[in-house]
């Protein structure tokens, strides 16, 4: 990749607000951070106990497998078996990543190159975007909604490209629209993606983090998905394990491999002890998913209620760990980076501005739910008080 490709980049508009909430708060203020989705909530305990007990056998020191230990992709395969009824063979449809971000751009630089294209929606998670342009190729945007026509569009786009793109990009529950969808939803990506013959590579990262009895599904369930979709699934949201770097790539047998033989040259696997340690909290700690879905629950209910209060219309969201605000008409001409930007300085609460999530973002702000309730309420309490143009 050429120097100029990564210095050509547009800014990342997140580092704006991050610079005026360091200010802000270097000047005393107590600014409540709703913007980066960064999980708070402690990592399982038998997950902690595990990787210190493991780091201190010396054998553990040495290099991984880059694709993962065996035991682990067992226990992603267990899980898949036990949460989706997906039978995966945990040699050849499963391989260990470092974080599901990690795993994406690497099955980018696989599936893609200079001259190819990928259908990815917009707005989305940034490195959706930028992650086959990394790999040489051009990334179509297709426009996101919730009004039941992104199939419609997927059709559309394709149709229209050329050259046709090798590759869909998904990821549902959608970060940052929180748009949710549905099995049947899958099963026509999936038949679409077989007669043309594309590669959809879904990113499952909030697979756990469903509200109101929703479960979102994984387009593995979807009939044939093997012979076209992989997915990744994540540790960071389901397990509270962010730090730890842990995801997997998990599906096509052919693309899951092609992953393992770059990775041979890149890298020797999360070291040993974290590995152990998750092979553990997969088999031990399989009730953690549920626990931590209860707390989102509660803190999107705080969220939604409280911003209903003081007259900002969000809708209630099905899934993911967000919530994504139309920004109040008062406000719309300003943008969503002013918009952000006036919400650190005068209230101390720092949001997500949507056009760092893409073109299709702009007119919105993220909420990440990663405060507790009482931060959150107090939140509503400061936006209340500086947005004194609502109704």
């Amino acid at each position: 990749m050429e120097f100029r490709r990564i210095t050509g980049l547009p800014p990342y508009v997140f580092t704006i607000i991050d610079g005026l909430k360091i200010e802000a708060r270097r000047a005393g203020f107590d600014v409540i951070d709703l913007g980066f989705g960064n999980p708070d909530l402690p990592s399982p305990s038998v997950a902690v106990d595990k990787l210190c007990e493991a780091a201190h056998n010396t054998r553990n020191h040495r290099y991984s497998a880059s694709r993962g230990i065996p035991k682990l992709r067992q226990a992603l395969a267990d899980l898949y078996l036990r949460r989706f009824g997906v039978s995966l063979d945990p040699e050849r449809e499963v391989i260990s990543t470092i974080g599901a971000k990690e795993g994406y751009s690497h099955v980018m630089w696989v599936l893609l190159g200079p001259g190819d294209a990928a259908l990815v929606p917009s707005p989305s998670y940034p490195i959706h975007i930028f992650g086959p342009l990394f790999a040489g190729a051009s990334a179509r945007e297709i426009p996101m909604s919730t009004d039941g026509n992104f199939i419609e569009r997927v059709h559309e786009a394709y149709e229209y490209s050329w050259p046709k793109p090798r590759v869909i990009v998904l990821s549902f529950p959608h970060n940052p629209t929180t748009a949710t969808v549905d099995l049947e939803f899958f099963q026509q990506v999936v038949d679409f993606a077989r007669e043309h013959e594309v590669i959809v590579v879904h990113d499952n990262a909030y697979a756990e983090l469903g509200y109101d009895g929703f479960e979102p599904p994984s387009i593995l369930q979807a009939e044939g998905a093997k012979e076209c979709a992989v997915e990744l699934y994540s540790m960071t949201k389901a397990f509270s394990m962010a730090g730890w770097r842990l995801g997997f790539l998990a599906g096509n047998a052919e693309v899951v491999q092609a992953l393992a033989k770059l990775k041979s040259y890149l890298d020797y696997g999360t070291f040993q002890p974290i590995q152990i340690a998750a092979t553990v909290t997969l088999n031990e700690a399989a009730d953690t998913p549920n626990q931590v879905r209860e707390v989102y629950q509660r803190r999107r209910d705080v969220l939604i209620d409280g911003l209903h209060r003081i007259g900002w219309d969000v809708p209630r969201p099905k899934g993911s760990m967000f919530a994504w605000a139309p920004i109040p008409e008062p406000y719309r001409d300003m943008g969503s980076v002013e918009f952000a930007s006036m919400l650190v300085r005068e209230a101390q609460v720092a949001l997500s501005p949507g056009v760092g999530f893409g073109p299709g973002g702009e007119g919105y702000v993220r909420f990440a739910l990663i405060e507790n309730e009482q931060r959150t309420q107090q939140a509503i309490r400061n936006l209340r008080r500086s947005l004194t143009k609502l109704g």
